[in-house]
């Protein structure tokens, strides 16, 4: 699966790469830049394979990863200024508004988010319809319904009165982690004009196992290898899946979830694999 995803981070590194040249040299495009370096790129992942799972090829699902990756990194970007998140490190090297500063983070991200649509525009995605219909489905995925609605539930639950419960965490995950990972997997089937529901049910259990994982990394992890800050939860004494659920009924709540995502496949046969292997990737991932 390491290989798997390394090959189509190439591709969408090599497609963001290109697109962010053609913008104006300076501290903005240079942070832009630095901003989308590194990660998984599982969500970039979902969607390349998707497509391929409904027939569709490398060239129209690409511009489709670029984008969701390029948001995914505006979310970061964000995520970890002072006022949000108050994070320095971030996939191994320094946050953006450590490297230049606050503003300069604030303009980056803002940048992203509005190339992450102008690459769904790009003509090899399809016709208009098949745009506007992506277009549409990511803005609802990474707003004020979605990602960043996700976002909010987070930073009012650390002035709460009380830890959230299990049914509020799931809420809140839903959102800031699942939104953009259930777009990422239903792309595919946009573009190829398909009906989107069982990826959206692979994908709402493949995001809960995602976030549960990262709840028992941020407990047992280490920086060096997760490449970000570890048990900022803990000492925050925020509640997550871990806290409330334990360690072992966590890691059996992400494999319950695993088991769910996979039987979402089943129409699709053997050639839904590659998204079984992802799923089990998912909670055995040590970074």
């Amino acid at each position: 699966m390491r290989d798997r995803l390394a090959r189509d981070a190439g591709l969408v590194q090599d497609e963001l790469d290109r697109v962010i040249a053609t913008l104006p040299p300076g501290d903005l495009r240079d942070a832009m830049g630095y901003a989308v370096r590194g990660g998984k790129r599982l969500r970039a992942f979902l969607v390349m394979e998707s497509a391929r799972l409904h027939g569709m090829s490398d060239d129209a699902a690409l511009p489709v990863a670029a984008a969701v990756e390029a948001l995914h990194a505006y979310s970061l970007v964000h995520d970890d200024l002072p006022a949000m998140d108050d994070d320095d490190l971030r996939r191994g090297q320094p946050t953006v508004h450590v490297t230049w500063t606050e503003a300069t983070a604030i303009l980056a991200g803002d940048a992203l988010q509005t190339l992450a649509f102008q690459m769904l525009a790009d003509p090899r995605v399809g016709d208009a319809a098949t745009r506007i219909a992506l277009v549409a489905a990511l803005a609802r995925a990474s707003g004020a319904a979605g990602m960043v609605w996700g976002q909010a539930l987070d930073i009012a639950a650390e002035s709460a009165g009380t830890p959230l419960d299990l049914d509020q965490i799931t809420e809140l995950q839903g959102g800031k982690t699942g939104a953009l990972i259930r777009f990422s997997a239903v792309a595919g089937a946009l573009i190829a004009g398909r009906d989107p529901a069982p990826m959206d049910r692979y994908a709402t259990a493949l995001g809960l196992a995602f976030q549960i994982a990262d709840d028992i990394l941020d407990v047992e992890g280490y920086e060096t290898v997760t490449g970000k800050r570890v048990g900022k939860d803990a000492d925050a004494g925020k509640a997550t899946f871990v806290s409330l659920m334990g360690l072992d009924g966590a890691r059996a709540e992400a494999r319950r979830l695993v088991t769910v995502g996979i039987d979402a496949l089943a129409d699709y046969g053997p050639a839904a694999g590659n998204l079984h292997e992802l799923a089990r990737f998912v909670i055995e991932r040590d970074t």
